[in-house]
């Protein structure tokens, strides 16, 4: 009994030694994860695309943490792994920017902490800044190598920070991602021009990419102004660009200055038989004011401005003094020149509407040869519509449909099956309605255009916040997808998600999605057909005024 005693007694003995070690390893772990001199290094991966033509590209945030703002500290280093990117020599530099907000963007002009020129999947960047805010903010920027190929991905977390007191473990990166590479084709102020706007983008039969967009050179605001209409070629499936030329521009056409004669909203379309390439472009001459008539006198100096979806700022008739007008240019040898605009505002536009125009983006080939443009207008008391435009005679001839849908504007166009089209449009509902019933009005017609009958998904399955999107129908290897992308978001232009339908649009699902830019920007987007494993999208980002990236298919219907 006694020696039973004994040995309760000394394993109570170990009981409580192990507990007091467990105890102090608790408290050692604690102490360990708590800041380190009152310093947290916080970091956050934003989904933004990583741009060549670009000095500067947002690849990580950095929250430098103080809970002692009495005491500051001068950071020592920064170190980063980048071992997750696809070529480390993809990078031409890596810099670290100070920035006042989290939500600044870095440029040129930002405060560096320290650079590195031919950067290492390993990075250790040394520098000497005191920081003396409770939040201070820096950027891991990259500037990329015009070699590099777009399809790869980059990656980057930062491992820690050194101060004078010592090292500072970061903060876990949640959910870390690879970054995707594109192109800025155009950025603001290039070539001295304030905006580009509207993007719009083919493949021309011969395998050339060719991409169109309003050339906004004074501001970045909608006609009236200054502007005319740009295209830009790539003859290696997006990695690279040519110079911008320009392919639709009206001058001083009637003796008015350049800002009184601006061309926007283009659209293009190719004809799959004849390999010709067509250009759609609004045209405005001097300005019709907010009570319906035309502005006399007007001079380099004059100030007027009106806008032809505002009041009365384009009229019925078919008179330069009276409506805006389409016009359409075609080029034979694949965008490289573009002959002069033929006028076919009489010929589609019916006299009582206000306004006939182009739906920008791009035009299709049916099966049968049919060459359709989605277009717009305003009706005979100035109310919206889509409809389409077609012709039959390659493009000798044009014809307009009915409206397919009323209060809707820019939409784009799809041909479901042989004969059937979609029609897939901006709705100003939507500007009020953010509930379960926001979403892209969607029609489809099997007469081209003389009835419509509105689809499953209309309202429902695709959120808008009012702005332009782009339908396209990807056809490789005997099967057909359907291709949808835009702001995926019922307020605020930002989202921009590229979205594969295998349904011919009756379902959308969450899986066949990817997020391209979450950042904020204009909205406009344009799909195309690289090969038959690959999407190509022009759209306005919130990293450049055009931005490309070429996307494998497989990441759209793997996931």
């Amino acid at each position: 009994m006694i020696l039973l005693r004994k040995i309760k007694s000394k394993m109570m003995i170990r009981i409580c030694k192990c507990l007091m070690v467990f105890s102090l390893l608790l408290v050692i772990t604690v102490c360990c994860t708590e800041p380190q001199n009152g310093i947290k290094v916080v970091q956050e991966q934003k989904i933004y695309p990583v741009l060549k033509n670009k000095p500067t590209n947002q690849l990580l945030l950095l929250d430098i943490v103080l809970e002692d703002t009495l005491n500051p500290v001068t950071l020592k280093e920064i170190k980063i792994n980048a071992k997750g990117t696809s070529d480390i020599s993809d990078l031409v530099s890596a810099t670290i920017f100070q920035v006042a907000q989290a939500k600044d963007k870095p440029n040129t002009t930002s405060k560096v902490f320290s650079t590195i020129e031919a950067p290492s999947t390993e990075m250790v960047f040394n520098g000497n800044m005191v920081l003396d805010k409770k939040h201070n903010y820096f950027w891991l920027s990259c500037e990329l190598n015009q070699e590099a190929t777009i399809l790869n991905r980059i990656q980057a977390f930062c491992e820690s920070i050194t101060t004078e007191d010592g090292v500072v473990k970061a903060e876990v990166l949640k959910d870390p991602k690879q970054l995707r590479m594109g192109v800025a084709v155009r950025k603001h102020m290039d070539d001295s021009v304030h905006t580009y706007r509207i993007p719009g983008m083919v493949r021309a039969n011969d395998g050339t990419l060719i991409a169109c967009y309003d050339v906004r050179r004074e501001s970045g605001r909608d006609l009236q102004g200054n502007m005319d209409i740009g295209i830009s070629r790539s003859l290696d499936e997006g990695n690279t660009w040519e110079p911008m030329q320009i392919a639709m521009d009206m001058g001083t056409y009637g003796g008015l200055p350049e800002k009184f004669n601006g061309v926007s909203d283009a659209c293009l379309l190719v004809d799959r038989k004849s390999g010709d390439i067509y250009l759609a472009g609004l045209w405005m001459h001097g300005v019709i004011n907010k009570d319906g008539q035309w502005v006399e006198g007007l001079t380099k100096e004059s100030e007027q401005w009106n806008h032809q979806w505002k009041n009365k700022g384009s009229q019925p008739g078919f008179g330069l003094k009276q409506t805006s007008q389409f016009l359409i240019s075609k080029s034979s040898d694949n965008g490289k020149t573009w002959g002069d605009p033929v006028n076919i505002t009489k010929m589609c536009k019916k006299e009582k509407w206000w306004l006939f125009a182009p739906a920008p983006g791009n035009g299709i080939t049916m099966e049968d040869g049919t060459l359709v443009f989605p277009t717009q207008g305003r009706d005979e008391n100035g109310e919206p519509f889509s409809n389409i435009t077609y012709s039959k005679d390659g493009g000798e001839t044009w014809v307009t449909s009915n409206p397919a849908y009323n209060n809707t504007t820019e939409c784009a166009v799809a041909e479901l099956e042989s004969g059937v089209l979609m029609l897939n449009m901006r709705d100003n509902r939507n500007r009020e309605d953010k509930s379960e019933t926001n979403g892209r009005a969607v029609f489809v017609t099997s007469d081209l255009g003389v009835n419509w009958k509105e689809h499953s998904s209309s309202h429902k399955l695709l959120p808008e916040p009012v702005c332009m999107a782009s339908l396209f129908k990807f056809e490789a290897n005997d099967r057909s997808i359907l291709l949808f992308s835009n702001p995926n978001t019922k307020s605020g232009r930002f989202n921009i998600t590229l979205k594969a339908s295998f349904d011919n649009g009756k379902s959308w699902d969450k899986q066949h999605q990817i997020l391209l830019d979450q950042g904020r920007g204009r909205g406009y987007s344009s799909i195309t057909q690289i090969d038959e494993s690959h999407v190509g999208i022009l759209y306005e980002s919130s990293q450049a005024d055009m931005t490309f990236q070429k996307i494998p298919l497989s990441d759209l219907i793997n996931k």
